[in-house]
């Protein structure tokens, strides 16, 4: 039926604080092919996540997103991740405080740069947020996959308290908001 061209597939990196949430949020979205949580943006190879926690390397916790622009555009998956985090706080999401915390927007090819400083003008100018925004667009940097244990946490660690106080209210806002945008296949 629908032969599945992985040369139309693109990559989207977002930073958003914690990649347990943003991975959980974004897995659940029709035309995401693959989330993976990671490491970007910083100065040194290869981090561990105890290196991360420091906020001394420069990375931030980000997740790689692998999808298909037939089925979910890039436009689309800006609208998620600004509706699901708090673009206006400055190294910081809730409790978790820290460089590796930001909200950046890492794009991949001139589009995505443009699309997201077109997407943040529209924000600012429609005054979404009652604070200005300070997700940061920059250009795509080494990106480098996080430690086993944190590759899908929510949707095996669904029970821990992390995961009931801080991303079930996000995916709550996404089931809400943007249920014509989920993947219906379990």
């Amino acid at each position: 039926m629908d032969k599945q061209n992985n040369n139309s597939l693109e990559t989207a990196v977002f930073a958003g604080g914690c990649f347990w949430c943003t991975e959980a949020v974004f897995q659940r979205l029709a035309g995401v092919k693959e989330v993976i949580s990671g490491y970007t943006g910083g100065a040194i190879k290869n981090p561990a996540y105890r290196e991360i926690c420091t906020g001394r390397t420069g990375h931030a916790e980000g997740i790689k997103i692998t999808f298909n622009p037939d089925e979910v555009s890039f436009t689309e998956l800006l609208e998620v991740f600004f509706a699901t985090h708090d673009p206006t706080t400055l190294n910081r999401q809730g409790n978790d405080v820290g460089t590796q915390y930001r909200s950046e927007v890492f794009y991949t090819n001139p589009d995505q740069k443009r699309l997201a400083e077109e997407f943040i003008a529209l924000l600012e100018k429609e005054r979404v947020f009652a604070s200005p925004i300070v997700t940061a667009v920059s250009e795509a940097k080494p990106f480098y996959v996080a430690e086993e244990q944190h590759h899908n946490y929510y949707n095996e660690n669904s029970n821990q308290p992390y995961c009931q106080f801080i991303i079930d209210p996000k995916i709550k806002k996404l089931n809400k908001h943007f249920s014509n945008k989920l993947n219906t296949v379990k």
